[in-house]
């Protein structure tokens, strides 16, 4: 009988609107990247947390309000990242491009994950991206299923 302990498959915590949730959603997903042995694409993962984090925080978190960091571990060989927030909008990338001085985020979240985009959820909205994880071979499980959101 396997005594050893089940880690789950889903990770989630609150951060309030301030600075430093940003970097304690960073740690959060890194703890749970190193949890689950997924490390080929921490990097990735840490900088579009880093980003919907950020975004939510200027501009889908109230006043008196917070998001949620979710992290979840889908068939072994994808991970799923989703900010919930509870602001009004709609993000998208801007036209303009990685050489405005804002707005780059999400160009960074569609150039570094396989996919992303927005779902609604009462109140607000939750942006999403997804990363496709090495197989036992050390394959890129899912490789070409590259789903692309430019509005």
């Amino acid at each position: 009988m396997n005594t050893e302990p089940q880690l789950s498959d889903v990770r989630e915590r609150f951060y309030p609107r301030e600075r430093r949730s940003i970097p304690a959603a960073r740690k959060f997903a890194q703890q749970a990247l190193s949890d689950w042995g997924l490390n080929e694409r921490s990097d990735d993962v840490l900088v579009c947390v880093s980003e919907l984090a950020t975004n939510a925080l200027l501009h889908g978190v109230p006043p008196g309000r917070g998001f949620l960091l979710l992290l979840k571990r889908e068939d072994g060989d994808r991970l799923r990242v989703e900010v919930h927030d509870s602001g009004d909008g709609h993000p998208a990338m801007r036209r303009q491009g990685a050489q405005a001085e804002a707005g780059r985020g999400l160009w960074l979240v569609d150039a570094l994950a396989d996919a992303w985009d927005v779902g609604a959820r009462v109140p607000g909205k939750i942006v999403w991206c997804e990363f496709a994880m090495k197989d036992h071979e050390g394959r890129a499980a899912g490789a070409g299923e590259r789903e692309n959101h430019v509005t």
